[in-house]
């Protein structure tokens, strides 16, 4: 017997699991059953730990309120993940991030691009950083500890920036 349409739709408010099916590579499914194996669990328990981990990376994503600045700890921790694996261009990471939000909450379209120009393309990322904030110069020769650096600095300017900036404004408003 089918549900209707309407009950389908539902939100699932009680604690029941609900059967999913999912396409993944035949290498992702080889690795997802050596770590089970090795873990010595079930290859759902592996996918939904898997799955847990990500919702908690993203959730403010979920809540369609969160935009703007209230997004950055999700933007600075995910955004290059994001951008890659959904294949994200720089007009929608805005819209999704920016729509909706007065001006003083936006993130600014140029460190958005920032944003999307570390992964993709290290080294402009970095001269791009390096006008905005000092740093050491990392050269031709990257390393993994090179791009490390480059990625605290940019989570540094971002946290400084906006979050910092948000608290401040948030203080300044409560005194009134």
């Amino acid at each position: 017997m089918s549900m209707p349409m309407s009950d389908r739709r539902r939100p699932m408010t009680d604690r029941r699991k609900q059967a999913m099916s999912l396409r993944i590579s035949v290498t992702d499914l080889r690795k997802v059953k050596k770590l089970a194996e090795r873990l010595g669990t079930r290859d759902s328990d592996v996918v939904r730990f898997a799955l847990k981990i990500m919702l908690e990376r993203m959730g403010p994503l979920c809540d369609e309120n969160v935009r703007g600045r209230a997004l950055v700890p999700v933007i600075v921790e995910a955004g290059h993940d994001i951008l890659h694996h959904f294949d994200l261009d720089l007009v929608r990471l805005e819209e999704i991030v920016n729509s909706g939000v007065d001006k003083g909450q936006e993130i600014e379209s140029e460190d958005l691009q920032l944003l999307a120009a570390t992964g993709i393309h290290q080294t402009y990322a970095q001269l791009k950083l390096s006008k905005i904030i000092p740093g050491p110069d990392m050269g031709r020769g990257r390393t993994p500890q090179m791009e490390e650096q480059l990625n605290d600095r940019l989570r540094s300017y971002f946290y400084a920036k906006y979050a910092e900036t948000e608290s401040s404004v948030d203080t300044a408003a409560a005194a009134e």
